[in-house]
Formats: structure tokens, C-alpha cells, sequence
């Protein structure tokens, strides 16, 4: 009997031992489900809270603390905006997130070498091109530089709609329409994760101010919601399988967007079968836990705080483990796709002589041509006058985490050089000394530049300058530059409008050119709308150049010597007031009073505010086309230095069943190589449903088109462009009845019509099966 009680207990401790030393998994693609049983609480909630943001050469004290813990652990990539934390014991790394809307953005204070990025175009310039070939090659350099330079995860694209003029962030994004925006950011995230680099697409959702960001409340009808501010990211998500996405500072309807379980669980998760991870925006929401329990599975950029209030929440019972469990699940997913994980040899010198070749390129398809009277292009022999700060000193992107660290930049004076023109040496030296004289007085960088980013004030032009110029030069050039970007909202004085000063340059110009027969030309360097109607009659032509990355200079030269035609398309209306935007009177919202004990934040001080959007779908061209309100350029609008024709439009039927294809003919009738932006647009029946006089279903750019030659477009609808949502039955309802499709050249100038009908209306519930 002792003799089996000794050889039951030697087999027990044996099997105890075996069990000690039976190995830890290592992660891999295939044994989640077993690493996260061997993860303990403790890293189970670090893996769902960031490491925090380190910013070399910060001052101390200018963020949130972060664990002393993390700040002993060198990043892998210095100078990016966060990063996750590592397992070790069970093989699971930390993975490296950066910036990067308009190039990878490093953020160094130490004046130590910097990393250099190709700063492409802003994402309405990209926009502007109507071309998803194009914007997917923008893409591409973002997927490499991020793949040589170690970075797993690039956030981007950000791609809310720009509802009003004067949203700061603007520059960012795409255009005032959900379909435009939501395809060109599928393009560029295929062209990102092409490269085995993930994208966060951003900022979910309704996020289209910037004052008062962290705590403003947006009121919004869950038609609207859906139909223009869910609508983008729903193509997105369907069209490119983004790895990430990012939800936004603000609240919807009176829930942060980081803590909506209707908006992350129901809509983008349930609704749309989107299979990736969720992130906060960073130090956004108020309670981590309730954030983890919505389905926003990782908590950006990280704060111990964080780490506490999600394990005191699985503790009480407030957080159920299966949450955390689920969103550690979406991490690991995450982490096993990355570069990081897979031990990609990154070189840390990307090809960025290459990457600037291509994006001169995307930045010349995306300008817009505005107005042209025989001024344009010009003569190579031309000796041009050239006005205008931004001229000698371009606005490459705008300000905050959409900004870039560029090698160099080329301005339009260096452009024209480039391109072989001369220019007229006395404004050319007044200008040049003038630029560097200001720019010499820029203080040292600060991370305080995002919110107060340095610009130089407008030269004031004498006369004499002006006067001088007319009789040395064949042609006078203005540009006329602007900034914003993240953290402020631009202002109707002096920035939508023209300063007096600017309008009185322009008018003398003009008038001293026009009086010896000379030709005035105005580009727009700027990252939105301004107003032109008061002023675009005293000029010859005006480009809109958008902010066009480090090789602007170079592209706008492109387009005005006639090496590119110019094709881009405006994807935001320009009104003839600002008083005519149909969100003018409550932009940027109202600002309500702090509570009782309530203290704004050093860093981003934010009241708490709200905004109602009382223009409900009608946004930019839905709300100027069906109210019929005259505009200064119209949605969709851009001249060419050639013409087109459209002819031959054919319906593959008369009675809309599953789909039905429209094909149309464009012919290049001009003497000029171009290319065209063709458009289409729906015009539905709204007897149920109040609807839009028309909205864009369809866009395509043809190839480059030599004179008579031409080219068949084909556009093919379905079930879910021709539906509206139905808050009455919770549901998408294309309605039985005529519908007439419009296909030109921009919103107003349509070029062929052709009508088919839908028998029965069709009801799409959002639930999934």
C-alpha cells in the first residue's frame, strides 16, 4: 500500500513538473486563441492601452504622463505617434503607429538628424484628381516609406466630409461628397496595404470641426448620419479592407464616438462586417472601459489611468473578460500582419527621389484649372512677374499631425526656372529678400506648432514694384496662399475672404497689366475654399493649386507651361458668399459653460460645445443644386486647355432589376492631348423620401486622349446606389418609380440624360443574416 501511495505521489510531481516546464506558445497566425489563454490580466490590458506619446526633446510636463515602466523601453521608430506594448515571454512585439495623411510625419524636437518623408499632396488635391489609378500610386509611397522606415501602421486616410469652408482639417480630407471620398480612400488604403503596411482610415464619424474638438457634441439625424457621415467609410471599409480604423474626439448625439456601441458594434462591425481593429483617437473619450465594451479595441496613444479603470472595470464585473478578451483577440490579429512581427529587414532609407517623381505627378492631375481667357498656357519665351509670398515660399501641406519633415521644397519661382521660363528680376528680388528676412525670425520647432503654426504676413506691394514689373515682364502671376490645419478652424475675414490688402494688389495688377495689354494669372496655394466671385473678373486665369506637396513648385510650372493639361475637378462647391454655405449660421457650434470644478486642458483646451446639423443630406452641391443657389464654381467644376464631347449614351435596360450598366462616349474634340473627369449622377423619385435634386453615383477619368481620338465609359449601379435610408423602418429603400441619370462634366454642366424606371421598391435592412 506505501509502495502505491510513493509511486502515485512520484507520478503527480512528475506531471506537476512536466506542466511547469511544458513551453510557453509563441504567437503566431494560427494559435491566437491560446496565446490570450496564457496572457494574464495585467498584459491582457496592456495590450489594449498604448505605450503613450514620446516625443523627443518634449519639454516635460507638456503631455500625460506615461508608466515610467514604458519610458525606459526605447521606441523603435523615435519621433512617431505611438506605439503598443509587448509580451515578450509569449513572442508578441510592439508594433510602431505614425501620422501620415500627407506623408510619414516625424515629430523630433532635439535638432538630432532628421528622418526625411516625401510630402505628397493634401488629400483634397487628391481628390481633385477623380482618378483612383493616381491616388492609389500617392498610396504606394506612403505603404513603401512607412515599410523602409520600420512603421507597421500609418494613419490614414482621414476622409471626413467637408461640410463647411472653414473646417480647419479640411486640407485632409476629400470633399463635401461621401461616394468621392469614401472611393478615393479606398484607393489610397489599397495602395498603403499593398506593401503589408496596415492604414487607420479616420476619424469615426461626424467629425467635421475642429473648435472645441475634444468635447463637442454633434446632433445628427440618422439619415445624415448615414447617408453623408457613415457613407464614405462604409464604401471604404467594403472597397479595401482597411486593417485599422480610428474613431473620432467628438461626441454623436451624446455619445463619444470612442464609447458608441452603436457605432462600432452595430453599424461598422455587425452591419458592415468590418473584421479589423478599432482605435481611439489619441487621449480621446472619457472611460476606457466603457470604450473596450463598444468594440473600440485599443486606447491611443496610452495612459496608465487607462490601465486602471479597464482592470478595476473586469474586476467589479462592470467590463465582462469576454470584451477585453475580444479586443486583445483584433490586437493580435493585427500584431501577426505586421512588418514588425515578421522581421522585415527595413533599410531606413527609402527611395524618396523616386516617391517626389510621383507625387510632381499626382500633384498635376489634381490641380484645377478655374477660369482661363486666352491667358494660358503660357509662351516659353514669356519673361513673367511674379507676386505673392507663397510664389517665392509655397504652403507644401498644412499644419499638425498631417504635416511632414521634406528634404526640401520647390517653390513656383523655382518651378518656372525649372520649366525654362525667366522671371522679371525686380519683384523676384523683393520678394526673395523679403521671404528669407521673415523666415529667419521662426522660432525653434515646439509641438505647440500644431496648434499656432508660423506664418509670415503678406508683403505689402508699392506701386512702384507693380509699376516697374509691367514694363520688364509679358505676364503677371499672383499666388495667393493660406494655411490651417488641426486643432483650429479657419476664420471668414482674412481667410475665406481675402485680406483688403491682397484685393487691393490684385486690383492694381490688374489694371496696370491690362493697360499694356498683359495677361494677370492668380494660383490658389491653399488647402480649402476661398472667395473668388468679388474678384475672379479682374483676372486673365486663376489655378486652384491646392497645397501640392515638396514638388508643387515643379507641377504648377507643369500645368501653366502646358506640359500637363490640366484635368483636375473640384470636390467641394465654391459659394459666391460665405453666408450662402447652408452650414453658415451654426459653424463652428456653440460653446457651453464649464461645470462646476471643471478645468480646461493645457495642451488642447476644450470647452464643452455643440453643433446642430440642421442642414440635415443637404451638404454642398445636394443643398446649391435642389435650393438652385448661384455659386462661384460649382461641384464637380474644371477647364481643360482642350474640349470634349459626349455622345452615344446607352442603358443596358429601361427597367432597373439587379443592376443595370450605362456606357457613354467621349471624344477629345479639341487640338490639345487631355484627359476627362466624367461624372455621373442620379436623379431618384422622392415621394417617400425627400431627396437631393441629384447626387455623383459614378466617376471615372479616361486615359489621355490625343486630339479625335476617344473613349467608352462604362458605369454600372446597383440596389444600394439607388437607396435612401428610411429612419421610419430602419432601413436603405430604393423607391419604386423613374430615375434619370446625368453624366457630364460637373454637377450643373450635364452632357447626356437617359431614364429607366424601377418597378417595386426595394427595401435593404441593415441587419446582418
Amino acid at each position: 500500500m506505501k509502495k502505491s501511495l510513493l509511486i502515485l505521489t512520484f507520478c503527480s510531481l512528475t506531471t506537476m513538473v512536466s506542466a511547469q516546464e511544458k513551453p510557453l506558445p509563441q504567437l503566431n497566425k494560427n494559435n491566437i486563441k491560446e496565446v490570450i489563454k496564457a496572457l494574464t490580466l495585467e498584459e491582457k490590458v496592456k495590450l489594449v492601452v498604448g505605450m503613450g506619446m514620446y516625443i523627443p526633446g518634449a519639454p516635460a510636463g507638456l503631455l500625460p504622463p506615461n508608466d515610467p515602466e514604458d519610458d525606459k523601453i526605447a521606441p523603435k521608430v523615435p519621433g512617431t505617434s505611438g506605439r503598443t506594448h509587448a509580451v515578450n515571454r509569449l513572442g508578441i512585439p510592439s508594433i510602431t503607429l505614425s501620422d501620415g495623411p500627407a506623408g510619414i510625419h516625424f515629430l523630433d524636437l532635439t535638432n538630432a538628424k532628421p528622418k526625411y518623408a516625401t510630402a505628397i499632396p493634401i488629400g483634397t488635391l487628391l481628390a481633385s484628381t477623380w482618378d483612383t489609378n493616381m491616388t492609389q500610386k500617392a498610396g504606394e509611397i506612403l505603404g513603401r516609406e512607412a515599410k523602409e522606415y520600420g512603421i507597421d501602421i500609418v494613419l490614414t486616410p482621414a476622409f471626413n466630409i467637408q461640410r463647411n469652408p472653414l473646417g480647419g482639417r479640411n486640407f485632409e480630407y476629400y470633399s463635401e461628397d461621401p461616394f468621392l471620398s469614401g472611393t478615393i480612400a479606398a484607393a489610397v488604403t489599397n495602395g498603403i496595404q499593398k506593401y503589408n503596411i496596415g492604414v487607420s482610415v479616420k476619424h469615426f464619424a461626424a467629425n467635421n470641426t475642429e473648435t472645441n474638438r475634444m468635447k463637442l457634441n454633434t446632433i445628427v439625424s440618422e439619415r445624415a448620419l448615414r447617408e453623408i457621415y457613415l457613407k464614405g467609410f462604409e464604401i471604404a471599409v467594403k472597397k479595401s479592407n482597411p486593417w485599422t480604423l480610428m474613431t473620432s474626439y467628438n461626441l454623436v448625439n451624446g455619445s463619444y464616438t470612442s464609447e458608441s456601441k452603436h457605432l462600432i458594434s452595430t453599424i461598422l462591425r455587425k452591419e458592415w462586417g468590418f473584421k479589423g481593429l478599432v482605435m481611439s483617437d489619441w487621449f480621446s473619450g472619457q472611460n476606457a472601459a466603457i470604450s473596450l465594451a463598444a468594440g473600440n479595441d485599443l486606447q491611443m496613444p496610452g495612459r496608465p489611468d487607462q490601465v486602471q479603470t479597464i482592470t478595476n472595470g473586469v474586476k467589479n464585473g462592470s467590463l465582462a473578460m469576454s470584451d477585453l478578451d475580444s479586443s486583445v483577440e483584433r490586437v493580435l490579429n493585427l500584431v501577426v500582419k505586421t512588418i514588425t512581427f515578421n522581421k522585415y529587414n527595413y533599410s531606413n532609407e527609402p527611395d524618396l527621389t523616386a516617391n517626389a517623381a510621383i507625387s510632381r505627378m499626382v500633384a498635376s492631375e489634381g490641380m484645377v484649372l478655374l477660369k482661363n481667357d486666352n491667358a494660358l498656357p503660357l509662351s516659353k519665351s514669356s519673361t513673367i512677374a511674379l507676386f505673392g509670398n507663397a510664389s517665392y515660399d509655397i504652403i507644401a501641406g498644412g499644419t499638425g499631425s498631417g504635416d511632414v519633415v521634406k528634404k526640401y521644397t520647390i517653390s513656383l519661382d523655382e518651378g518656372l526656372l525649372n520649366s525654362g521660363f525667366k522671371l522679371q528680376e525686380s519683384s523676384k528680388s523683393v520678394y526673395g529678400d523679403y521671404v528669407k528676412l521673415e523666415n529667419a525670425k521662426k522660432p525653434a520647432p515646439s509641438f505647440m506648432d500644431v496648434f499656432n503654426p508660423f506664418y509670415i504676413k503678406e508683403m505689402d506691394v508699392k506701386n512702384e514694384l507693380i509699376l516697374e514689373s509691367v514694363t520688364n515682364s509679358d505676364v503677371a502671376i499672383i499666388t495667393i496662399g493660406r494655411i490651417a490645419g488641426e486643432s483650429k478652424d479657419r476664420k471668414v475675414e482674412n481667410d475665406f475672404n481675402l485680406t483688403d490688402a491682397e484685393k487691393q494688389t490684385l486690383k492694381t495688377l490688374s489694371e496696370s497689366f491690362h493697360a499694356k495689354n498683359k495677361k494677370v494669372i492668380v494660383v490658389i496655394n491653399a488647402g480649402g475654399v476661398i472667395e473668388m466671385a468679388s474678384w475672379s473678373p479682374w483676372v486673365d486665369a486663376i489655378l486652384m493649386a491646392w497645397q501640392p506637396g515638396m514638388e508643387g513648385g515643379n507641377a504648377i510650372a507643369d500645368i501653366l507651361s502646358g506640359k500637363v493639361n490640366p484635368s483636375g475637378k473640384l470636390t467641394a462647391t465654391f459659394p459666391i458668399s460665405y453666408n450662402d454655405v447652408p452650414s453658415a449660421g451654426n459653424f463652428p457650434g456653440k460653446q457651453l459653460p464649464l461645470k462646476e470644478g471643471e478645468i480646461l486642458d493645457p495642451v488642447m483646451p476644450t470647452y464643452p460645445a455643440e453643433i446642430t446639423y440642421d442642414d440635415d443630406i443637404y451638404v454642398g452641391y445636394r443643398y446649391f443644386n435642389t435650393q438652385k443657389v448661384k455659386t462661384a464654381y460649382e461641384f464637380g467644376f474644371g477647364l481643360s486647355y482642350t474640349q470634349f464631347e459626349y455622345s452615344n449614351i446607352k442603358l443596358s435596360s429601361t427597367d432597373f432589376k439587379d443592376k443595370i450598366t450605362a456606357t457613354i462616349t467621349i471624344k477629345n474634340s479639341g487640338k490639345t492631348a487631355g484627359k476627362e473627369v466624367v461624372q455621373l449622377y442620379l436623379s431618384a423619385p422622392s415621394i417617400k423620401l425627400k431627396k437631393p435634386s441629384e447626387e455623383l453615383k459614378g466617376f471615372a477619368k479616361t486615359k489621355l486622349l490625343q486630339p479625335n481620338e476617344s473613349q467608352t465609359i462604362s458605369f454600372t449601379l446597383t440596389p444600394s446606389e439607388l437607396a435612401s435610408y428610411d429612419p421610419t423602418f430602419s432601413s436603405w429603400i430604393a423607391e419604386a418609380g423613374k430615375y434619370t441619370i446625368r453624366i457630364g462634366a460637373s454637377s450643373l454642366d450635364i452632357k447626356q440624360t437617359m431614364v429607366f424606371s424601377l418597378k417595386k421598391d426595394i427595401l435593404m435592412s441593415t441587419s446582418k443574416k
